[in-house]
Protein backbone atom coordinates (compact mmCIF):
# COMPACT_ATOMS: atom_id res chain seq x y z
CA UNK A 1 0.00 0.00 0.00
CA UNK A 2 1.44 3.81 -0.59
CA UNK A 3 1.73 5.74 1.83
CA UNK A 4 -1.63 7.97 1.33
CA UNK A 5 -3.61 4.69 1.48
CA UNK A 6 -2.37 4.10 4.74
CA UNK A 7 -3.02 7.41 5.96
CA UNK A 8 -6.77 6.79 4.45
CA UNK A 9 -7.29 3.44 6.04
CA UNK A 10 -5.94 4.90 9.63
CA UNK A 11 -8.35 7.87 9.57
CA UNK A 12 -11.69 5.66 8.82
CA UNK A 13 -10.68 3.30 10.90
CA UNK A 14 -9.20 3.78 14.86
CA UNK A 15 -5.57 1.63 14.31
CA UNK A 16 -1.67 2.53 14.14
CA UNK A 17 -0.87 3.75 10.94
CA UNK A 18 3.00 2.42 11.42
CA UNK A 19 1.28 -1.31 11.75
CA UNK A 20 -0.04 -0.61 7.92
CA UNK A 21 3.42 0.26 6.83
CA UNK A 22 5.59 -2.21 4.91
CA UNK A 23 8.89 -3.35 7.34
CA UNK A 24 11.83 -2.18 5.38
CA UNK A 25 13.55 -5.50 5.03
CA UNK A 26 10.73 -7.20 2.96
CA UNK A 27 10.67 -4.46 0.54
CA UNK A 28 11.06 -6.16 -3.14
CA UNK A 29 14.30 -6.06 -5.15
CA UNK A 30 12.65 -3.92 -7.84
CA UNK A 31 11.82 -0.99 -5.08
CA UNK A 32 15.44 -1.11 -3.78
CA UNK A 33 16.93 -0.77 -7.54
CA UNK A 34 14.47 1.77 -8.29
CA UNK A 35 15.15 3.54 -5.17
CA UNK A 36 18.97 3.27 -6.20
CA UNK A 37 18.45 4.47 -9.22
CA UNK A 38 16.60 7.58 -8.19
CA UNK A 39 19.18 8.82 -5.66
CA UNK A 40 22.13 8.18 -6.86
CA UNK A 41 25.03 10.57 -7.39
CA UNK A 42 26.08 8.99 -10.85
CA UNK A 43 24.48 10.68 -14.25
CA UNK A 44 21.99 9.12 -16.58
CA UNK A 45 20.99 6.27 -14.63
CA UNK A 46 18.61 8.79 -12.77
CA UNK A 47 17.19 10.01 -16.17
CA UNK A 48 16.60 6.23 -16.81
CA UNK A 49 14.70 5.76 -13.50
CA UNK A 50 12.31 8.98 -13.80
CA UNK A 51 11.84 8.51 -17.34
CA UNK A 52 8.00 8.54 -17.93
CA UNK A 53 7.78 7.71 -21.80
CA UNK A 54 9.64 4.93 -23.54
CA UNK A 55 10.92 7.13 -26.10
CA UNK A 56 12.52 9.27 -23.16
CA UNK A 57 13.85 6.35 -21.32
CA UNK A 58 15.46 4.53 -24.98
CA UNK A 59 17.64 8.39 -25.15
CA UNK A 60 18.73 7.98 -21.83
CA UNK A 61 19.87 4.47 -22.16
CA UNK A 62 21.56 4.81 -25.51
CA UNK A 63 23.35 8.29 -24.26
CA UNK A 64 24.08 6.62 -20.93
CA UNK A 65 26.10 3.24 -22.73
CA UNK A 66 27.53 5.45 -25.07
CA UNK A 67 29.42 7.93 -22.27
CA UNK A 68 29.98 5.07 -20.39
CA UNK A 69 31.68 3.36 -23.30
CA UNK A 70 33.83 6.25 -23.72
CA UNK A 71 34.92 6.44 -20.41
CA UNK A 72 36.16 3.19 -20.19
CA UNK A 73 38.09 3.76 -23.50
CA UNK A 74 39.91 6.36 -21.58
CA UNK A 75 40.42 4.52 -18.69
CA UNK A 76 42.15 1.74 -20.29
CA UNK A 77 44.15 4.09 -22.69
CA UNK A 78 45.38 5.76 -18.79
CA UNK A 79 46.30 2.09 -17.67
CA UNK A 80 47.69 0.93 -20.78
CA UNK A 81 50.34 3.99 -20.39
CA UNK A 82 50.75 3.36 -17.64
CA UNK A 83 52.24 -0.26 -17.84
CA UNK A 84 54.38 0.95 -20.83
CA UNK A 85 56.20 2.58 -17.98
CA UNK A 86 57.24 6.11 -19.86
CA UNK A 87 60.05 8.50 -18.07
CA UNK A 88 61.11 11.55 -18.69
CA UNK A 89 63.86 13.80 -17.85
CA UNK A 90 63.38 17.70 -17.04
CA UNK A 91 65.88 20.17 -18.37
CA UNK A 92 65.32 24.00 -17.70
CA UNK A 93 66.72 26.83 -20.11
CA UNK A 94 66.73 30.14 -19.08
CA UNK A 95 66.84 33.08 -21.78
CA UNK A 96 68.19 36.62 -21.36
CA UNK A 97 68.17 39.39 -23.97
CA UNK A 98 69.77 41.36 -23.71
CA UNK A 99 72.82 39.57 -21.59
CA UNK A 100 75.25 41.46 -19.62
CA UNK A 101 79.13 40.51 -21.28
CA UNK A 102 80.70 38.34 -18.81
CA UNK A 103 83.96 39.39 -16.20
CA UNK A 104 87.47 38.45 -18.27
CA UNK A 105 90.05 38.45 -15.55
CA UNK A 106 93.41 38.05 -17.04
CA UNK A 107 96.55 37.25 -15.19
CA UNK A 108 100.39 36.67 -15.29
CA UNK A 109 100.66 33.01 -14.88
CA UNK A 110 103.45 33.67 -12.06
CA UNK A 111 102.33 34.91 -8.97
CA UNK A 112 105.06 36.35 -7.90
CA UNK A 113 107.73 39.06 -9.28
CA UNK A 114 111.05 37.62 -8.25
CA UNK A 115 113.04 40.92 -8.05
CA UNK A 116 110.54 42.53 -5.14
CA UNK A 117 110.04 39.32 -3.56
CA UNK A 118 113.85 37.77 -3.26
CA UNK A 119 114.68 40.25 -0.77
CA UNK A 120 111.70 40.17 2.17
CA UNK A 121 111.85 36.48 1.61
CA UNK A 122 115.50 35.92 2.75
CA UNK A 123 114.95 37.93 5.25
CA UNK A 124 111.91 36.32 6.51
CA UNK A 125 113.93 32.59 5.78
CA UNK A 126 117.56 33.58 7.64
CA UNK A 127 115.40 35.07 10.68
CA UNK A 128 113.88 31.76 11.52
CA UNK A 129 117.57 30.15 10.42
CA UNK A 130 115.66 28.48 7.32
CA UNK A 131 118.63 29.70 5.71
CA UNK A 132 121.83 31.30 5.94
CA UNK A 133 122.28 33.52 2.22
CA UNK A 134 121.97 36.56 0.95
CA UNK A 135 122.45 35.35 -2.82
CA UNK A 136 119.60 36.99 -4.44
CA UNK A 137 120.83 35.30 -8.05
CA UNK A 138 120.72 31.89 -7.31
CA UNK A 139 117.04 30.15 -5.66
CA UNK A 140 117.34 26.85 -4.96
CA UNK A 141 113.92 24.04 -4.70
CA UNK A 142 114.55 23.53 -1.15
CA UNK A 143 113.86 27.29 -0.55
CA UNK A 144 110.87 27.04 -2.90
CA UNK A 145 109.30 25.09 0.23
CA UNK A 146 108.78 27.86 2.29
CA UNK A 147 107.40 30.21 0.13
CA UNK A 148 103.86 28.96 1.14
CA UNK A 149 104.62 29.77 4.84
CA UNK A 150 106.06 33.31 3.87
CA UNK A 151 102.88 34.47 1.78
CA UNK A 152 100.18 32.87 4.46
CA UNK A 153 100.14 30.69 7.48
CA UNK A 154 99.13 27.58 6.18
CA UNK A 155 96.36 25.78 7.59
CA UNK A 156 95.08 23.31 5.62
CA UNK A 157 95.46 20.48 8.09
CA UNK A 158 93.21 17.93 8.27
CA UNK A 159 91.72 19.27 4.64
CA UNK A 160 92.49 19.05 1.16
CA UNK A 161 92.96 22.13 -1.37
CA UNK A 162 90.45 20.40 -4.10
CA UNK A 163 93.78 20.44 -6.31
CA UNK A 164 95.65 17.80 -7.65
CA UNK A 165 99.28 18.66 -9.10
CA UNK A 166 102.00 15.74 -10.41
CA UNK A 167 104.90 15.70 -12.46
CA UNK A 168 105.89 13.18 -14.79
CA UNK A 169 109.09 12.20 -16.89
CA UNK A 170 108.22 10.07 -20.12
CA UNK A 171 111.41 8.20 -20.63
CA UNK A 172 110.60 8.29 -24.43
CA UNK A 173 114.33 6.24 -24.98
CA UNK A 174 112.33 3.76 -23.54
CA UNK A 175 109.58 2.86 -26.11
CA UNK A 176 109.41 0.29 -27.67
CA UNK A 177 109.58 0.54 -31.53
CA UNK A 178 106.78 0.53 -33.93
CA UNK A 179 104.06 -0.12 -30.92
CA UNK A 180 103.78 3.68 -30.60
CA UNK A 181 103.69 6.84 -32.99
CA UNK A 182 103.60 9.79 -30.52
CA UNK A 183 105.44 10.35 -27.33
CA UNK A 184 102.74 10.93 -24.71
CA UNK A 185 101.28 10.29 -21.05
CA UNK A 186 97.33 9.26 -20.46
CA UNK A 187 95.12 11.21 -17.75
CA UNK A 188 91.51 9.94 -17.07
CA UNK A 189 88.95 11.85 -14.36
CA UNK A 190 86.48 9.72 -13.49
CA UNK A 191 84.35 8.77 -10.40
CA UNK A 192 85.79 6.33 -7.41
CA UNK A 193 84.07 3.28 -7.94
CA UNK A 194 84.29 3.78 -11.80
CA UNK A 195 86.37 0.81 -13.33
CA UNK A 196 89.15 2.79 -15.16
CA UNK A 197 88.92 2.06 -19.22
CA UNK A 198 91.98 4.94 -19.91
CA UNK A 199 92.14 3.38 -23.42
CA UNK A 200 88.90 4.31 -24.24
CA UNK A 201 88.13 7.91 -22.26
CA UNK A 202 91.86 9.04 -21.46
CA UNK A 203 93.00 12.40 -22.62
CA UNK A 204 96.37 12.47 -23.92
CA UNK A 205 99.38 14.45 -22.22
CA UNK A 206 101.97 16.09 -24.48
CA UNK A 207 105.63 16.46 -23.30
CA UNK A 208 107.04 19.48 -22.63
CA UNK A 209 104.06 21.65 -21.39
CA UNK A 210 102.34 21.81 -17.92
CA UNK A 211 98.36 20.54 -18.25
CA UNK A 212 95.43 22.05 -16.32
CA UNK A 213 92.24 20.09 -16.38
CA UNK A 214 89.48 22.08 -15.11
CA UNK A 215 86.40 19.76 -14.47
CA UNK A 216 82.40 19.66 -13.63
CA UNK A 217 80.82 17.25 -12.69
CA UNK A 218 77.38 15.96 -14.14
CA UNK A 219 75.53 12.63 -12.73
CA UNK A 220 72.78 10.88 -14.49
CA UNK A 221 70.40 8.42 -12.22
CA UNK A 222 67.82 6.17 -14.37
CA UNK A 223 64.64 4.61 -12.70
CA UNK A 224 65.35 1.16 -11.95
CA UNK A 225 62.99 -2.00 -13.09
CA UNK A 226 60.54 -1.93 -14.70
CA UNK A 227 61.29 1.40 -16.70
CA UNK A 228 64.68 0.34 -17.46
CA UNK A 229 66.84 -2.81 -16.99
CA UNK A 230 69.58 -0.65 -15.26
CA UNK A 231 72.06 -2.71 -12.66
CA UNK A 232 74.56 -1.23 -10.41
CA UNK A 233 75.96 -4.80 -8.74
CA UNK A 234 79.11 -6.59 -10.36
CA UNK A 235 78.05 -10.12 -11.61
CA UNK A 236 80.40 -12.95 -10.28
CA UNK A 237 82.79 -12.28 -13.22
CA UNK A 238 83.40 -8.98 -13.43
CA UNK A 239 83.56 -8.76 -8.91
CA UNK A 240 86.42 -11.67 -9.26
CA UNK A 241 88.38 -9.08 -11.81
CA UNK A 242 88.05 -6.17 -9.35
CA UNK A 243 89.08 -8.50 -6.20
CA UNK A 244 92.48 -8.10 -7.83
CA UNK A 245 92.63 -4.18 -6.91
CA UNK A 246 93.05 -4.26 -3.32
CA UNK A 247 91.41 -2.17 -1.47
CA UNK A 248 88.98 -0.90 -4.19
CA UNK A 249 84.94 -0.43 -4.47
CA UNK A 250 84.30 -0.71 -8.08
CA UNK A 251 80.63 -0.80 -9.30
CA UNK A 252 78.80 -2.35 -12.36
CA UNK A 253 80.11 -0.74 -15.50
CA UNK A 254 78.51 -2.36 -18.99
CA UNK A 255 81.89 -2.04 -20.70
CA UNK A 256 83.97 -3.79 -18.63
CA UNK A 257 80.70 -6.37 -18.40
CA UNK A 258 81.44 -6.98 -22.11
CA UNK A 259 85.26 -7.65 -21.66
CA UNK A 260 84.48 -10.01 -19.05
CA UNK A 261 81.80 -11.85 -21.32
CA UNK A 262 84.22 -11.64 -24.41
CA UNK A 263 86.84 -13.75 -21.95
CA UNK A 264 84.52 -16.24 -20.71
CA UNK A 265 83.03 -17.14 -24.41
CA UNK A 266 86.25 -17.13 -25.95
CA UNK A 267 87.80 -19.81 -22.77
CA UNK A 268 84.48 -21.61 -23.89
CA UNK A 269 85.43 -21.95 -27.62
CA UNK A 270 89.36 -21.78 -27.48
CA UNK A 271 90.11 -23.17 -24.20
CA UNK A 272 92.22 -19.84 -23.66
CA UNK A 273 91.87 -16.38 -23.17
CA UNK A 274 92.07 -13.20 -25.44
CA UNK A 275 95.81 -12.03 -24.44
CA UNK A 276 95.21 -8.50 -25.47
CA UNK A 277 91.98 -8.68 -21.97
CA UNK A 278 95.07 -9.44 -19.79
CA UNK A 279 93.30 -7.98 -16.86
CA UNK A 280 90.91 -10.75 -17.00
CA UNK A 281 92.73 -14.03 -15.56
CA UNK A 282 89.37 -15.62 -14.61
CA UNK A 283 86.37 -16.66 -15.72
CA UNK A 284 82.76 -18.06 -14.70
CA UNK A 285 80.86 -19.95 -17.23
CA UNK A 286 77.07 -19.15 -17.97
CA UNK A 287 75.01 -21.56 -15.53
CA UNK A 288 77.66 -22.29 -13.03
CA UNK A 289 79.51 -19.85 -9.96
CA UNK A 290 82.90 -21.57 -10.33
CA UNK A 291 85.39 -19.28 -11.27
CA UNK A 292 88.37 -20.43 -13.53
CA UNK A 293 91.72 -19.42 -13.97
CA UNK A 294 92.73 -19.43 -17.55
CA UNK A 295 95.64 -19.38 -19.61
CA UNK A 296 96.02 -16.72 -22.63
CA UNK A 297 96.06 -17.57 -26.37
CA UNK A 298 99.20 -17.45 -28.31
CA UNK A 299 99.02 -13.78 -30.47
CA UNK A 300 99.39 -15.79 -33.54
CA UNK A 301 96.13 -18.03 -32.77
CA UNK A 302 93.46 -16.53 -34.81
CA UNK A 303 90.61 -18.43 -32.68
CA UNK A 304 90.65 -15.68 -29.87
CA UNK A 305 89.51 -12.58 -32.53
CA UNK A 306 87.48 -15.16 -34.23
CA UNK A 307 85.27 -16.34 -30.70
CA UNK A 308 84.93 -12.26 -30.35
CA UNK A 309 83.43 -11.87 -33.51
CA UNK A 310 81.39 -14.67 -33.64
CA UNK A 311 79.84 -13.78 -29.94
CA UNK A 312 79.56 -10.43 -31.28
CA UNK A 313 77.35 -11.38 -34.50
CA UNK A 314 75.49 -14.28 -32.92
CA UNK A 315 72.59 -12.97 -30.88
CA UNK A 316 71.79 -16.61 -29.17
CA UNK A 317 75.33 -16.50 -28.08
CA UNK A 318 75.38 -12.86 -27.12
CA UNK A 319 72.23 -13.36 -25.06
CA UNK A 320 73.66 -16.49 -23.16
CA UNK A 321 77.12 -14.95 -22.09
CA UNK A 322 76.11 -11.01 -22.08
CA UNK A 323 72.99 -10.72 -20.66
CA UNK A 324 73.48 -9.29 -17.50
CA UNK A 325 75.54 -6.23 -19.61
CA UNK A 326 72.86 -3.53 -19.22
CA UNK A 327 73.65 0.10 -18.11
CA UNK A 328 74.50 1.41 -14.96
CA UNK A 329 71.76 3.17 -12.73
CA UNK A 330 74.02 5.64 -11.50
CA UNK A 331 76.67 7.46 -13.60
CA UNK A 332 79.32 10.23 -12.77
CA UNK A 333 81.18 12.20 -15.50
CA UNK A 334 83.24 14.54 -15.18
CA UNK A 335 83.52 17.59 -17.87
CA UNK A 336 86.49 18.67 -18.66
CA UNK A 337 88.53 21.43 -19.85
CA UNK A 338 91.83 21.70 -21.18
CA UNK A 339 94.23 24.18 -21.23
CA UNK A 340 98.58 23.94 -21.21
CA UNK A 341 101.36 26.28 -20.53
CA UNK A 342 105.30 25.29 -22.29
CA UNK A 343 107.14 23.55 -19.50
CA UNK A 344 109.74 22.93 -17.66
CA UNK A 345 110.82 26.51 -16.30
CA UNK A 346 114.51 26.65 -16.88
CA UNK A 347 114.45 26.93 -13.28
CA UNK A 348 113.52 23.26 -12.91
CA UNK A 349 115.92 21.80 -15.39
CA UNK A 350 119.11 21.14 -13.22
CA UNK A 351 116.56 19.35 -10.34
CA UNK A 352 114.83 17.34 -13.20
CA UNK A 353 118.48 16.74 -14.48
CA UNK A 354 119.16 15.30 -11.42
CA UNK A 355 116.12 12.97 -10.89
CA UNK A 356 116.49 11.78 -13.57
CA UNK A 357 120.40 10.32 -12.97
CA UNK A 358 119.31 9.30 -9.76
CA UNK A 359 116.41 7.15 -11.43
CA UNK A 360 117.39 3.22 -11.76
CA UNK A 361 115.97 3.61 -15.77
CA UNK A 362 118.86 3.54 -17.93
CA UNK A 363 120.23 7.34 -19.71
CA UNK A 364 120.27 7.31 -23.24
CA UNK A 365 122.91 7.22 -24.99
CA UNK A 366 123.95 10.96 -25.68
CA UNK A 367 122.47 11.95 -22.83
CA UNK A 368 125.56 14.24 -21.57
CA UNK A 369 125.24 16.67 -24.59
CA UNK A 370 121.44 16.83 -25.08
CA UNK A 371 120.01 16.52 -21.63
CA UNK A 372 118.56 20.14 -22.00
CA UNK A 373 116.29 18.55 -25.38
CA UNK A 374 115.72 15.34 -23.54
CA UNK A 375 114.09 16.97 -20.82
CA UNK A 376 112.08 19.05 -22.97
CA UNK A 377 111.03 15.73 -25.09
CA UNK A 378 109.93 14.19 -21.84
CA UNK A 379 109.00 16.02 -19.19
CA UNK A 380 105.01 16.13 -18.13
CA UNK A 381 103.29 18.19 -15.19
CA UNK A 382 99.65 17.55 -14.75
CA UNK A 383 96.97 19.94 -12.93
CA UNK A 384 93.92 19.44 -11.76
CA UNK A 385 90.73 21.77 -10.29
CA UNK A 386 87.62 21.46 -9.95
CA UNK A 387 86.20 24.22 -12.14
CA UNK A 388 82.37 24.69 -9.93
CA UNK A 389 81.34 23.35 -6.98
CA UNK A 390 77.99 22.67 -8.69
CA UNK A 391 77.21 19.16 -9.76
CA UNK A 392 74.28 18.97 -12.63
CA UNK A 393 72.29 16.18 -11.70
CA UNK A 394 70.05 14.43 -14.39
CA UNK A 395 66.94 12.64 -13.05
CA UNK A 396 64.76 10.16 -14.80
CA UNK A 397 61.55 10.40 -13.13
CA UNK A 398 58.40 7.56 -14.21
CA UNK A 399 56.11 10.83 -16.19
CA UNK A 400 52.72 8.42 -14.91
CA UNK A 401 53.48 7.81 -10.93
CA UNK A 402 50.58 5.53 -8.99
CA UNK A 403 48.75 8.39 -7.83
CA UNK A 404 48.63 10.42 -11.50
CA UNK A 405 46.73 6.86 -12.74
CA UNK A 406 44.34 7.09 -10.25
CA UNK A 407 43.42 11.06 -11.11
CA UNK A 408 43.04 10.34 -14.11
CA UNK A 409 40.79 7.26 -13.89
CA UNK A 410 38.57 9.79 -11.64
CA UNK A 411 38.99 12.51 -14.24
CA UNK A 412 37.45 10.32 -16.91
CA UNK A 413 35.11 8.81 -14.61
CA UNK A 414 33.39 12.44 -13.65
CA UNK A 415 33.73 13.96 -16.20
CA UNK A 416 31.86 11.35 -18.54
CA UNK A 417 28.89 9.94 -16.14
CA UNK A 418 29.95 11.28 -12.70
CA UNK A 419 31.02 8.56 -10.69
CA UNK A 420 33.66 9.35 -7.89
CA UNK A 421 34.24 7.19 -4.78
CA UNK A 422 30.65 8.10 -2.93
CA UNK A 423 29.15 6.92 -5.91
CA UNK A 424 30.70 3.24 -5.49
CA UNK A 425 29.71 3.61 -1.40
CA UNK A 426 26.15 3.94 -3.35
CA UNK A 427 26.09 0.78 -5.42
CA UNK A 428 27.87 -1.13 -2.16
CA UNK A 429 25.02 0.31 -0.14
CA UNK A 430 22.65 -1.10 -3.16
CA UNK A 431 24.20 -4.69 -3.14
CA UNK A 432 24.14 -5.24 0.45
CA UNK A 433 20.64 -4.04 0.93
CA UNK A 434 19.23 -6.56 -1.96
CA UNK A 435 21.38 -9.30 -0.01
CA UNK A 436 20.07 -8.10 2.79
CA UNK A 437 16.73 -8.70 1.12
CA UNK A 438 17.29 -12.06 -0.08
CA UNK A 439 18.22 -13.12 3.38
CA UNK A 440 15.07 -12.13 4.78
CA UNK A 441 13.11 -13.90 2.15
CA UNK A 442 15.12 -17.13 2.70
CA UNK A 443 14.40 -17.03 6.56
CA UNK A 444 11.06 -16.47 6.25
CA UNK A 445 10.50 -19.06 3.74
CA UNK A 446 12.13 -20.77 6.24
CA UNK A 447 9.83 -20.16 9.29
CA UNK A 448 6.54 -20.49 6.95
CA UNK A 449 7.77 -24.46 5.95
CA UNK A 450 8.78 -25.18 9.37
CA UNK A 451 5.11 -23.56 10.48
CA UNK A 452 4.03 -25.76 7.87
CA UNK A 453 5.59 -29.17 8.99
CA UNK A 454 4.52 -28.75 12.75
CA UNK A 455 0.71 -28.05 11.89
CA UNK A 456 1.02 -31.31 9.30
CA UNK A 457 2.27 -33.53 12.28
Amino acid sequence: MSNETIKYVATIFPIDAEVLKADPKSRRTGSIIKEFSLNTSTHGIPGIARSQSIQNRIFWCISTLIFTGVMIFFITQSIREYFEYPSQTSVSIAVGWPQAFPAVTICNYSPLRYDRFIGPFLNYTNTLNLTNTTDTTNFTFAQSLYINDFLVRDNSENGGTGLFQSRFYVHQHQYVPYILYATRMVALVRDNVQFPYIEMAGMYLAPGRHHKFSYSKKSNVFLPAPYTTCNDKPNLGMQIMFDQYQGADYAHTQYHCYGVCIQAYTYQKCGCGHPFRWAIRSVVLPGTDKAINISFCDINNPCYTDAAAELMSTRSIWTTYCSDCIQECSTSDFMIKSSSLLAPPQFLMNDIKRFVESSKIPLPSNWSTSWVSEIQYNYVSLEVAYETSRTEIYTEEATLSPVGVLSNVGGQTGLWIGISFLSLMEIAEMIYRLIRYQCHKLRKTLRKRHTTQQINE
